[in-house]
């Protein structure tokens, strides 16, 4: 024991202090962090080379390392191991999407009845995705329909505008037509007017003789004068009569040669 707590070290004759390197870290960022721990086997698998069962819970000293992988700023760490029978090296991973672990290569995870259904369940972020999903979709059939519904209002105040325009022109051309026909109407009354008053005014200088006095009518002058001589006296017409006349039988005996005989 007291060779240990010696305060003098034997140097040999040859020892040269200038030979001596320092012995540098290497940098934190340089490679994989990897380690040493104790760990057991996270679920039971198979081995690839020899088929060795490994189970659930059995110890190991393992090579722990630090991925640059990441999920959801969750480090995932991947394991080095070796089988117990061939000392195959098998690495896994952690899988914090799923809360479990995932076998990489050298092995082959067991049939587990637990973990089919666990994984056939909706997680949180398939969750989510498929709410998000669901609200583009229907943020999207809301954008066609106030789409539909606004093209369907711009057509109808297009036709509600068109018919606005129809209704507008025939008003005008309505309106002017009616113009030109009152004014053309005016023209054929007054035009009807000066013609009436034309014919009378010749009629009444055909009736005046040359002293400005009426002539007088010719229906006048014959009561006036009687009937004149050689004219033709009116036959009276007898009043029609509504009785009925009996018509006398032709005798066609004569016309056919028969002779009748007297009874004397």
């Amino acid at each position: 024991m007291a060779e240990r707590k010696v305060l003098s070290k034997y140097f040999p004759p040859d020892f040269d202090p200038s030979k001596l390197e320092r012995r540098r870290k290497p940098p934190a960022n340089a490679g994989p962090k990897v380690q040493t721990v104790r760990l057991m086997a996270p679920f039971s698998m198979k081995c690839t080379s020899c088929g060795e069962y490994i189970y659930k819970g059995r110890k190991f000293n393992a090579r722990k390392e630090t991925t640059d992988e990441k999920y959801l700023q969750i480090t995932i760490f991947r394991f080095y191991i070796r089988c117990t029978r061939c000392s195959a090296e098998i690495t896994f991973k952690t899988d914090p999407k799923h809360m479990d672990y995932e076998c990489e290569r050298g092995a082959r995870r067991n049939f587990e009845v637990w973990r089919e259904a666990k994984l056939n369940e909706e997680t949180e972020e398939e969750m989510l995705d498929r709410i998000e999903k669901e609200e583009n979709e229907r943020d999207a059939m809301k954008e066609l329909e106030r789409k539909t519904v606004d093209a369907k209002m711009e057509m109808a105040v297009a036709d509600a505008l068109d018919e606005v325009r129809l209704r507008n022109a025939q008003r005008e051309r309505v309106g002017k037509e009616g113009e030109v026909a009152g004014v053309q109407r005016e023209e054929r009354d007054l035009e009807r007017e000066r013609e009436e008053a034309e014919l009378e005014e010749t009629a009444r200088r055909a009736f005046q003789s040359g002293t400005g006095e009426k002539v007088k009518r010719l229906e006048e002058d014959l009561l006036l004068t009687g009937p004149e001589v050689g004219a033709k006296e009116e036959v009276p017409v007898p009043a029609p009569t509504f009785t009925r006349q009996i018509k006398k039988k032709k005798d066609f005996s004569a016309a056919l040669g028969i002779k009748k005989k007297s009874l004397v």
